[in-house]
């Protein structure tokens, strides 16, 4: 696990349906030799040959839509994929325009003010008091905008906004240069998965002969129903979910596997939905492989460095015995 890429994949910006940034940085990591773009952005890097398997890592994460501007120089922004109220007063954010970044703010209420009725608005403040002022910004209605991120190593873990689903993405560039797989894997980096599992429902309707669909993704701790499951002891099998529930055979398969590897393995039920889940629709079984992350869809994601290294090992051994 090289900590130095999983920061930069991190730090790119990139909401759902727009992961160019993100896809361009994979492509230019890897270098294949052969690889497709699908018309609504999808990745695929394909390695080995024989049966099918598909692994899947989203590169969107969440963020906001520029919508519309104020007399006063202000951007209306729209929420894009699932972020909580109460994260997003008083953080600073970076507006991603043709032309550049363009830092600013969205600010909170002051109690002064809250009791004589002003309530917050989802706006972004950039420094200016006029749409004459905002002009000079070259900001656009349909430009984006992500929390300004930092990234950390607090302990063994990591922190950092897009997290989720950015260490899956860089799992998967990992596997891809290490792995001699048994078969042909299929290395998908999706879209808007943010908004409805959107890309892996385009992947689904064009791809054949998948013997199992694979999502690399976040595993939400530690709420009372997954308590047991301990951020450092190991990837998590993400056995049922909102989306769906992993093929029973090939969930235990993937547990003898990690038990001969010596490899720590986790199984646990958590909210939200994958990727894998569409491919069940079309006959094809589905495992959902995580690590656990502390403060989901935060600013503060959090995933402890073991849980990445093993998981990455899981994966290689998986691709490496076939299915």
């Amino acid at each position: 696990m090289d900590i130095q890429r999983l920061k930069e994949l991190c730090m790119i910006p990139g909401i759902s349906s727009r992961e160019e940034k993100v896809r361009n940085s994979i492509l230019s990591k890897i270098n294949p030799e052969n690889h497709m773009v699908d018309d609504i952005g999808n990745l695929i890097i394909p390695k080995g040959k024989g049966k099918r398997l598909l692994l899947m890592a989203h590169m969107d994460e969440i963020g906001f839509h520029i919508i519309n501007t104020t007399r006063d120089g202000k951007l209306f922004l729209r929420k894009v994929g699932g972020i909580p109220d109460e994260i997003i007063q008083s953080r600073f954010i970076d507006i991603i325009t043709s032309s550049g970044t363009v830092k600013g703010i969205i600010g909170s209420v002051p109690p002064h003010l809250k009791k004589d009725g002003l309530n917050f608005e989802l706006l972004a403040d950039v420094g200016v008091v006029s749409r004459e002022e905002l002009k000079m910004k070259n900001i656009e209605i349909m430009d984006y905008a992500v929390f300004s991120k930092e990234f950390h190593e607090i302990g063994e873990f990591v922190s950092c906004r897009a997290l989720d689903d950015r260490f899956g993405c860089h799992i998967l560039e990992e596997v891809y240069k290490k792995s001699n797989p048994k078969n042909e894997v299929l290395f998908a980096w999706t879209v808007q998965e943010e908004i409805g599992l959107k890309g892996a429902k385009a992947l689904s309707n064009s791809l054949s002969d998948i013997s199992l669909a694979i999502a690399v993704d976040s595993f939400a701790c530690c709420s009372k129903q997954n308590n047991h499951i301990i951020p450092g002891k190991g990837p998590v099998i993400r056995f049922v979910d909102n989306s769906g529930i992993v093929s029973y055979k090939h969930a235990k398969k993937i547990m003898q596997i990690a038990n001969e590897k010596s490899i720590p393995v986790q199984i646990g039920s958590t909210g939200g939905g994958t990727d894998a889940s569409i491919f069940v629709e079309k006959g094809i079984p589905m495992v959902a492989l995580s690590v656990a992350v502390k403060y989901l869809h935060s600013t503060v994601e959090m995933v402890h460095k073991n849980d990445l290294e093993n998981l990455e090992k899981l994966i290689i051994a998986i691709v490496e015995e076939g299915f």
